[in-house]
Formats: structure tokens, sequence, C-alpha cells
């Protein structure tokens, strides 16, 4: 809890969050903010848990999405546009909040473009190693574009996954993937298709960015055993798989109310039946129900990976001494005279009249 009239909030800029990466390791992120989703998601019924908040416009959606448990209240502010890329901006921008259940006060102001990347992929190897078959070690990735090197040292350094089968419309992203891929010990295969890419993995990963009712994946490039990753189908309107490919498979997902709305399954009927990931997690249900069982983690991004992931942020930064204090909030000698603060004379206005705007202009 803050201290008496003052307290500051820590702030983490995108230099900060940067600086935080490359020093602790993305293997090491990875691992972390796993780990720390992993803890909250078994925490399940502590929290206050709703779906997100979405503006949805005709190039891409603007969201909020809150929860909370009984100390800590968090909330993402992030985008999906998945033109931006010719402004130069990113597709998905973020940032994030954690602030003290007690009082309001808002305790952490941090960047999340770069850690949605990392929270998104740690969150795909969580949902894998609960739902793939042991010893998996090909995994297709469709898509190769900014997700895409996440995706695949995720699954490199959480579950041992060795080979990518990689394809994109576009041959510059899989080229830039593979560029930044040298040196992580991860053998790339180059695909024509989605077809081609998909034959003989273990896992499959669909992280693409259209918003459009797309079909990705077909019910006849599934293979007995496959588990697929399906990230990009994330707001109504967009999918990536065809509706038999989940018909024909277990499908768990994160949080059933928000993902009927924005996941893959918005395409079936309200009651075909789905398995949240908790339940898993937690042993309360027993996941894949055989070797030759199709999973699909219908994967579209929920608050509580957020606020694993602000936690995380939090105490790492803390232990590093990164980020800087920041007054978020005014200072009040007096917390019922807010209009006092007005009244003080600032260090730019120093042996200036006190408080010259009140006067009447004439």
């Amino acid at each position: 809890m803050p201290s008496k009239n003052h307290f500051s909030t820590l702030y983490l800029s995108a230099p900060d969050v940067i600086e935080l990466v490359q020093r602790k390791g993305v293997e090491a992120c990875l691992r972390g903010i796993a780990d720390y989703i992993q803890s909250d998601f078994l925490r399940w019924g502590a929290f206050d848990k709703s779906a997100r908040v979405a503006s949805h416009s005709r190039d891409g959606v603007i969201e909020l999405m809150p929860i909370a448990d009984d100390q800590t209240y968090a909330f993402k502010y992030v985008n999906g546009h998945p033109k931006n890329t010719r402004w130069g901006l990113p597709t998905v921008m973020a940032f994030g909040v954690l602030a003290d259940v007690a009082t309001g006060a808002p305790l952490l102001l941090s960047e999340l473009t770069l850690t949605t990347a990392l929270r998104t992929a740690a969150m795909s190897a969580v949902a894998a190693r609960a739902l793939a078959r042991p010893g998996a070690r090909t995994m297709a990735l469709i898509g190769n574009g900014a997700q895409s090197e996440f995706q695949a040292l995720a699954f490199h350094h959480l579950l041992g996954v060795t080979t990518l089968r990689l394809f994109d419309t576009d041959p510059a992203a899989t080229a830039k993937l593979q560029a930044n891929l040298q040196g992580t010990g991860l053998r790339t295969v180059v695909c024509n298709s989605t077809a081609e890419a998909v034959r003989g993995a273990d896992i499959v990963t669909t992280v693409t960015a259209d918003k459009t009712n797309a079909t990705i994946l077909t019910p006849g490039m599934l293979a007995p055993g496959m588990h697929i990753n399906a990230v990009g189908g994330d707001c109504p309107g967009k999918t990536e798989l065809h509706a038999d490919v989940l018909r024909q498979a277990q499908v768990f997902v994160e949080y059933t109310p928000q993902t009927r709305i924005e996941g893959d399954i918005q395409q079936l009927p309200p009651d075909f039946v789905v398995t949240e990931l908790w339940e898993v997690l937690a042993s309360r249900h027993g996941g894949r129900a055989s070797d030759a069982a199709v999973t699909v983690f219908d994967s579209v991004g929920f608050a509580l990976e957020d606020f694993s992931a602000l936690r995380f942020l939090r105490d790492v930064a803390t232990e590093m001494g990164i980020g800087q204090p920041i007054e978020l909030i005014p200072e009040l000698s007096d917390p019922k005279n807010l209009f006092g603060v007005l009244l003080q004379p600032t260090a730019s206005a120093a042996g200036a009249s006190a408080a010259p705007w009140l006067k009447a202009v004439a």
C-alpha cells in the first residue's frame, strides 16, 4: 500500500523493457512469464474476470482488458490494426497498469507491445505443454510476422521443438524470421504452402494478421495426434481454422465467454463443447483424450495473461533497478483540497505572483 500523502508509480518505457529483456535473456523471460501465467491460472477462482471491452472499426480494433484479484487490479490497452505496417507502425501496440485494490493507487505503468509478444508466446507454450503429445519436435509456423520469432523460441525453449516448417504469403517475412533465428539451434524449412508446411508437423501454430474469415487450416491437413495452436483468430470476423477442423478436434480455450465472441469457435453454435485451459492445468480435466486425438488451443489472449506479465515485469524491474518513478497522481498535503495544488508555485514559476491565471482578464 502506498505511504500516506505521497507515492510514486513505477514507469517502464519501451527502452526500459528492451533493456530488461536483453539483460535477463529472451529464454529466461519466456520461462518466467510462463511460470507466472501457470501460477495465476491455478488461482482461476480468485479473479474477477470479464471479456475485454472492444471498439471495432473498419481497419482494426482497440480494446481494454481488465482483471483483478483481491489485492491487485490490472488492465491492458491494446490495438490490432493489420494495415499499420503501411505507415511504419506495429500492428499491435499496448501499455498496461497494475494498481492497488485497497486504495486504487496506480503502482506500475508499463509498455506492453514487446511484452504482449512475449506473453502470447509464453501462453501458447503453457497450453502446448499440457495438450501436445510428449516428444513433439517439429512445428509448422504459418504466418511469419511480428509474433513468429517469439512463438518459435517459446516452443524451442519450453517444449524442445527443434525443427520449424515455415510458410507465409510474404516471402520477405519468412526471410526475416530465418535471419532472426540464426544461432538459436532451430532448423528451419521454408515451404510453399500451408499444406506443405503442416506435413509431418507435431504442432501447428497459425499466427496470421489479416482481419478476415480465413481458412488457413482445413480438415484435409489434419493428422492424428496433431496439436494446433491457433493464435491469429482473435476478434469478431477474424478466423483461421475451417469449422470442420474444430468439429474434429478437442478444443481448449482461455475464457469461454470471450472466446465465443472472438476466437475461431465464433463460427460454431454457442453450445459447442469446449474446455477452459485452467481446468487441465488444475487437473480437473484430463486434457488430450489419446495420442491420436487432435487438440486445438483457440487462443485469443486473456487479461489474466497480462496480469501475470505485468507482475513479472514489476518484480524483475525492481530486482534489476530498471525504470523510474513518476508522479502520475498529484501529491496533496490535504487530500480534500485538490484545488490547492493549483495555488502552489511550480519550479518554472518561482518568484512570480501566486496563481496569476486566477485573475480576471481585462
